[in-house]
């Protein structure tokens, strides 16, 4: 019920909170396909701080739309390699990388 009086109170918020929705509903069910039709929606607004995000989705815009569009994900492997680093952190300095092998096998 707040909410719902502080959008109306604010448009520019108003406008904001359905971008928002409306990437997120992008990213979580593969519409990248709506991809341009967002970017035009939020040009429209004057909404700066969303018009700098825009502009960085822009600059490698086939990218953003693969990876809002395509099942695959590289985040198993991203976890994975945040994982090493952390290892290799708590070494720090201290053997080189036989040991560091050593500790990420045995990790797993």
């Amino acid at each position: 019920m707040k909410l719902k009086a502080v959008l109306a109170s604010c448009p520019e918020l108003d406008a904001l909170t359905g971008h928002v929705r409306a990437f997120g509903k992008m990213l979580t069910q593969l519409q990248g396909d709506q991809l341009p039709q967002w970017i035009k929606a939020v040009r429209a607004d004057d909404l700066p701080s969303v018009h700098s995000f825009v502009n960085g989705l822009e600059r490698d815009l086939a990218a953003v739309t693969a990876g809002l569009t395509l099942p695959w994900s590289s985040g198993v492997v991203e976890g994975h390699v945040n994982r090493i680093k952390m290892i290799k952190r708590q070494m720090y300095g201290r053997a080189g990388f036989g040991l560091l092998r050593k500790r990420v096998l045995l990790a797993s």
